[in-house]
């Protein structure tokens, strides 16, 4: 029997939940509109990323797509094009919402990226802690080239990723940088082999999942809250993670496992 469930969001996302693993696969399945993001995509992303971050089971969740050429091409600019200025005001926080959803997940992302990741298609990649791309990847930020910004967190978590000065080029720029450039830069983080991106991203996810959710969600927290602090106020940032873990059950099977030197059974909590 197997293990892995799935729940639909709307059309156009899916959730994988393989029980075994306790990996979350978070699947773009929009393939007419190569994962364009819509008002109806972005409020059910939304949607599924709350569900996600509410459910302990899951230790670490995987953003894939299911279009051949793409991984996701950004904004519906077809939509965009259709709205009003009111309409795509009260469109923002629709938007920012599946953003935000995917960035805020408490347990560690990755990504799985193919074909084209523009604009919010390369920020809803940004917004997980690894990306994992294959050779036909095409990533960029050109939202300047059509008049507006990045507006889904890309201004502040490229710099996170490439430093200032490279994240300014490539957004001042809008340029299109494929797989084995955006390896070199450090715009993603694995380069596997053309069609594995998927694959590739689940083992590592697999392996993630491996370890404590507790230790998992705590780290994550620390790495997040703590980026970008003064080194004193990071270290208090981790020291408050580290008592959320030290007198936790997952501590006290970790280390029971470890000295009776057998595979820990995590009780998640």
């Amino acid at each position: 029997m197997s293990s892995v469930s799935e729940e639909r969001y709307g059309e156009w996302i899916a959730v994988r939940k393989d029980a075994g693993t306790h990996v979350a696969e978070l699947v773009l399945d929009r393939p007419a509109a190569m994962n364009a993001v819509s008002s109806e995509l972005a409020a059910r992303l939304a949607e599924a990323c709350a569900d996600l971050a509410a459910d302990r089971d899951v230790r670490a969740t995987v953003l894939t797509s299911t279009h051949e050429r793409a991984f996701c091409v950004g904004a519906d600019l077809k939509e965009r094009n259709s709205l009003s200025d009111a309409e795509l005001g009260r469109h923002r926080p629709t938007a920012r919402a599946a953003y935000t959803g995917v960035l805020e997940l408490p347990m560690p992302t990755v990504a799985a990226v193919h074909g084209y990741a523009l604009g919010g298609g390369f920020e809803l990649a940004l917004s997980c802690d690894m990306i994992v791309a294959d050779p036909t990847a095409v990533v960029g930020l050109p939202e300047v080239s059509v008049g507006v910004i990045p507006g889904g967190g890309g201004t502040q978590l490229l710099p996170r990723r490439v430093g200032v000065a490279r994240a300014a080029e490539l957004i001042f720029s809008a340029r299109r940088v494929e797989g084995g450039e955006a390896y070199r830069l450090g715009l993603v983080d694995e380069l596997v082999e053309e069609g594995r991106d998927r694959e590739e991203a689940l083992a590592l996810g697999a392996r993630i999942a491996r370890n404590s959710p507790v230790g998992l969600r705590a780290a994550k927290r620390a790495l997040r809250t703590g980026w970008g602090l003064d080194l004193r106020a990071g270290l208090e940032i981790e020291d408050a993670a580290w008592r959320t873990v030290a007198f936790s059950g997952d501590r006290t099977e970790g280390v029971a496992a470890f000295n009776e030197k057998r595979k820990p059974r995590w009780p998640g909590e």
